[in-house]
């Protein structure tokens, strides 16, 4: 599907694990590929736990367009399968038909001559042959009830079947007409499953794709672009579609409340805004089961193929309309287990009347302190005080500590070198610095907040500290020379109120501009300098707090570093992600502190294998990069990056322990962190309310179906004025010897979140082509297992099934395969790749899929903007749906563009742009001119809403159909082939079925 790297191998990985996973899974074993049918076909490495298929033999897959790995073209893929089909019935087996989707019209594959897809006889199996259902069980298609779950897509009426494949008559009767071709299997194990007749075959056929017969009702589309057409024929329009999975999600929940309560059915999806009422269990924007329903054993999990696991998200912020999380004072709050010191929570147990508990974690008993005892009451035996007690009856409480560290503050290092100074900037830097100081001093004294402590520092070769101290009458400058061994000459003054230091930092802000160069900089200012400087006045005065470094010399690295040559044909495992030794050294020293570095770049580099951002990212911070800030919308951006870092919520000094019931064990944690000796037990720096990890767990013993699974996940901070807090979220989930109940309660957003966390960590160790492939092995190994052990019925083998609620992930799974992160190619700089890495990592559940999944909004809206962006509003995110006459605006929490075709009406464009000549419309990034008109008001309040939600500024870019800015916007149209030669989303679709069915025969 994509380019690798032409002598692309798998090797050792680095020593270093990675700066941001923790696993301990054991390192994956031969390649072994289920399906010999394609002479490319290469499903990775499956680990060691999963059966290999040793009696098929191991093969590459590469279906890119215009490349492949060897001589052989890529249209004799198909050849292949079908003279070992061919095989296999001389030897006794026989093949089932593994025919396709229907076709647009006119549609020809290349050299479909060659393109047979299997024996035109459908004969039973004969003994000895592997075991895979027949096409059809006759009697229970006719006498079988149907389930109440079952969600059926209606299917085009068959074109062509063997005798011995007929379905009944009255099945076809049912399904004439209909548009599409794949079974959404929701039915429960005792009904019998009604599926859709499979993609066929034109009568007389033989057996080549060019006989394929169009779809009646397709034939109305919009023409595809090429970018979208199927190399093999299929209608993209007919597949899966996101848009409307997520459009149904939203009529079910939107603007409704969801129960969340212990045992409790799956939650609405990521995407979907509605009220969570917490009833026993943590809202799922705080703890998201990768499954709702865990398999008891860890052989069922291992069939399953899917993983196990939770994104936590546990500083969240609490949406409107819903209550507050409650507080509890430490000596009023139930101690929680003595043995392994989890949290109290709604999942303990209550023994002898009160007197003990049972903990879930440990299987351990811990007797209740006498101050704390209330007796119980009922069978269940439910104390008494349940109601009163956020901690026995919540699925999320926080509690206040008595201890105390000290607040946190604010501290400031601008760049005064040589290159600062020239760059005519540094007057509008301090401008916007002053008046946000001086809005936090107003704030502060209005509220009645505590104050915030301020210091202040700039740099070039050497440090200038300033001692702000009140009771001086200026602002006196210390000079540090010496960089290596950094002692402060003092340390009272170095840090002071804002209210008391306003005027000084006034007057030191004012000189700034005016400071002459010492030396010339042209060999660049290492960023570490700044860092180390800060990280030694915080650690002096004993504080945590934000260190905000205003950046404009060209950027070097000290000591190793990583080089970016050879990034795509190398034999080694890729490095240019991993930071340097002394990235990581000091980034360990600023999460010790509660230090959380934030970097503002004010001239736009890239360059070598200088990437400043592993620092600021490892510590909870954040870089933000500009073009020298002459421009307004850089401008404008800069002042909203600085407001909102300075004023985001942030947890200081946290530490995170995890804790999962006794039988099953925390094996892996990923995210943008320093890896520490356990999974379960994170530390970090700082973090904010978007900061999410994924927790990856593991079976040690069978579960008991009648206690279920209890995940908690305890958050111990520091909040501004430095009062310690602990934030519990507890989740409760049922757990199943039924492996069709597991696969119900999977959701394609969660698991795409999950395992672009886990990817996007082993880029650090692991070459890309194997992490590509493990993704598509993945996807199709739990494909083939849902289909072997979760169809009640006989299913053809051209029927695609899919659970309910993972009709999505083929073309999630797609996206992120083909990301720019994941795949090869010279459309996207290093140091773009390692920005957008470390930006999703950072990533909750809802912007990441998103991310992989952009939404694509036609202009004007259908209703009034105010009701914010919806899914049902959006079309699919693909070339066909951009109509010349239209206007569409992309969102993606990276990105904002407005696409304009080249015949949207002059009255439209005055009305937006107040120009009607498309010629003269503005490209690449703009600002929409302040109009009193409907379409401009409802479009500008679209993209203030829109902005409001991402978790980082934005620019607006204009994209006109044929310009050359357009390629920004192709990048993000998901289901098209990728402009660096990832497959099409229909390509991958196909082919995920093909191998899901050969791997069963």
């Amino acid at each position: 599907m994509d380019v690798p790297s032409p002598n692309q191998s798998q090797t050792p990985c680095q020593p270093w694990v990675g700066q941001s996973s923790w696993s301990t899974a054991s390192p994956p074993g031969p390649l072994c590929s289920p399906l010999p049918s394609f002479q490319h076909l290469n499903l990775g490495s499956p680990s060691d736990q999963r059966p290999c298929y040793n009696h098929l033999q191991t093969n590459n897959w590469d279906f890119q367009n215009n490349t492949s790995r060897n001589s052989t073209h890529p249209n004799m893929l198909i050849a292949h399968s079908a003279d070992q089909s061919v095989h296999a019935v001389s030897q006794g087996r026989h093949i089932p038909p593994c025919s396709l989707p229907l076709m647009k019209e006119g549609a020809q594959p290349r050299n479909s001559q060659q393109m047979s897809l299997y024996s035109p006889h459908c004969t039973p199996y004969q003994a000895g042959s592997p075991p895979f259902q027949p096409p059809y069980t006759h009697q229970v298609l006719q006498n079988g009830p149907q389930s109440p779950h079952q969600n059926h897509l209606p299917v085009s009426p068959p074109l062509y079947q063997s005798p011995q494949c007929m379905p009944s008559p009255e099945f076809q009767r049912e399904k004439v007409g209909s548009p599409f071709g794949y079974t959404q299997n929701n039915a429960s194990p005792a009904s019998p499953i009604q599926h859709q007749p499979q993609w066929t075959l034109a009568p007389h056929s033989t057996g080549t794709i060019n006989s394929f017969v169009p779809n009646a009702s397709a034939q109305d589309t919009m023409p595809q672009s090429p970018n979208s057409e199927s190399r093999y024929g299929l209608d993209p329009e007919l597949l899966p579609s996101a848009v409307k999975v997520m459009a149904e999600d939203r009529a079910e929940w939107e603007g409704k409340v969801f129960v969340s309560e212990p045992f409790s059915r799956l939650p609405p999806l990521a995407t979907t805004p509605c009220i969570i009422e917490d009833r026993g269990n943590a809202s799922p924007h705080a703890i998201r089961s990768v499954s709702y329903v865990v398999p008891c054993d860890g052989q069922m999990a291992v069939i399953s193929r899917l993983p196990l696991g939770a994104l936590v998200t546990p500083l969240l912020k609490q949406n409107a309309g819903e209550k507050s999380l409650p507080l509890c004072k430490e000596p009023d709050c139930v101690v929680g287990c003595s043995g392994c010191g989890a949290s109290m929570c709604a999942a303990m147990g209550w023994q002898d009347c009160g007197q003990r508990f049972y903990c879930p974690f440990c299987g351990k008993l811990s007797e209740v302190p006498w101050q704390h005892y209330q007796p119980t009451k009922g069978v269940e035996g439910v104390r008494v005080d349940k109601d009163k007690r956020p901690e026995l009856s919540m699925g999320s409480y926080e509690i206040i500590h008595s201890q105390k560290d000290e607040p946190a503050v604010l501290l400031l290092a601008i760049d005064v070198s040589a290159s600062a100074l020239r760059g005519g900037h540094l007057e509008f830097v301090t401008q916007q610095i002053h008046t946000l100081l001086t809005c936090l001093n107003s704030r502060y004294d209005d509220d009645s907040l505590s104050d915030v402590r301020v210091g202040l520092m700039t740099y070039d070769h050497n440090i200038h500290l300033y001692d702000l101290s009140p009771g001086l009458s200026r602002p006196h400058m210390l000079v540090i020379t010496e960089s290596e061994d950094l002692q402060l000459p003092v340390r009272e003054g170095l840090l002071v109120s804002l209210k008391d230091c306003i005027g000084s930092i006034d007057s030191v802000l004012q000189l700034i501009p005016q400071f002459t160069a010492e030396c010339d900089d042209s060999t660049g200012v290492p960023v570490e300098l700044p860092v180390k400087a800060g990280l030694a006045v915080l650690q002096g005065l004993s504080c945590p707090g934000k260190l905000l470094i205003f950046h404009t010399a060209p950027l070097i690295e000290s000591g190793h570093t990583n080089s970016s040559s050879g990034f795509f044909g190398t034999n080694k495992p890729k490095s240019i992600f991993q930071p340097s030794e002394q990235a990581i050294s000091l980034a360990k020293e600023c999460v010790n502190q509660g230090c959380g570095v934030h970097l503002f770049v004010l001239s736009q580099q890239d360059v070598g294998g200088a990437w400043p951002g592993h620092i600021p990212y490892l510590t909870g911070g954040a870089l933000h990069a500009y073009s020298h800030l002459q421009g307004e919308m850089d401008r404008d951006r800069f002042s909203t990056d600085l407001k909102r870092t300075v004023e985001t919520d942030t947890g200081y000094r946290a530490e995170l322990r995890i804790f999962v019931s006794k039988d099953l064990r925390v094996s892996g944690c990923y995210g943008m962190f320093v890896p520490g000796p356990s999974p379960g037990h994170v530390t970090m720096a700082t973090l904010n309310s978007w900061t999410t990890l994924a927790v990856e767990f593991a079976h040690t013993r069978t579960l008991d179906e009648t206690r279920g699974v209890v995940i908690q996940v305890a958050l111990s901070y520091s909040i501004q004025t430095g009062v310690r807090r602990t934030r519990v979220h507890t989740l409760t989930l049922r757990c199943s010897r039924d492996l069709q109940e597991a696969f119900r309660h999977y959701q394609a957003q969660t698991l795409l979140t999950f395992y672009c966390k886990k990817m996007y960590c082993a880029v650090l160790e692991r070459p890309l082509q194997e992490l590509r492939e493990e993704l598509q092995t993945e996807a199709t190994e739990a494909l083939a297992s849902y289909r072997k052990h979760c169809c009640s019925a006989s299913v053809s083998a051209g029927q695609l099934v899919l659970p309910q609620y993972l009709r999505a992930l083929p073309v999630y799974i797609n996206s992120l395969r083909k990301s720019e992160v994941l795949l090869p190619g010279l459309r996207s700089s290093i140091h773009q790749r390692l920005l957008q890495r470390c930006q999703v990592l950072s990533m909750d559940t809802r912007s990441t899929a998103t991310h992989f999944y952009p939404l694509l909004f036609p202009l004007p809206l259908s209703r009034d903007s105010s009701s914010s962006a919806h899914p049902q509003e959006a079309v699919r995110c693909c070339s066909a749906s951009l109509e010349p006459r239209g206007l569409y605006l992309l969102h993606a929490p990276l990105m904002l563009l407005l696409w304009v075709g080249t015949q949207v009406p002059a009255g439209k464009l005055v009305e937006l742009f107040n120009t009607s000549c498309f010629s003269s419309l503005p490209s690449g990034e703009t600002k929409l001119p302040v109009l009193e008109n409907p379409l401009s008001i409802s479009v500008r309040s679209l993209i203030d809403t829109l902005n409001s939600e991402a978790p980082c500024t934005r620019k607006l870019w204009v994209a006109k159909q044929g310009d050359t800015c357009e390629e920004a916007l192709q990048r993000h149209l998901v289901e098209d082939k990728s402009p660096n030669g990832g497959a099409s989303y229909a390509d991958f679709l196909y082919h995920l079925h093909i191998n899901s069915v050969r791997l069963l025969q």
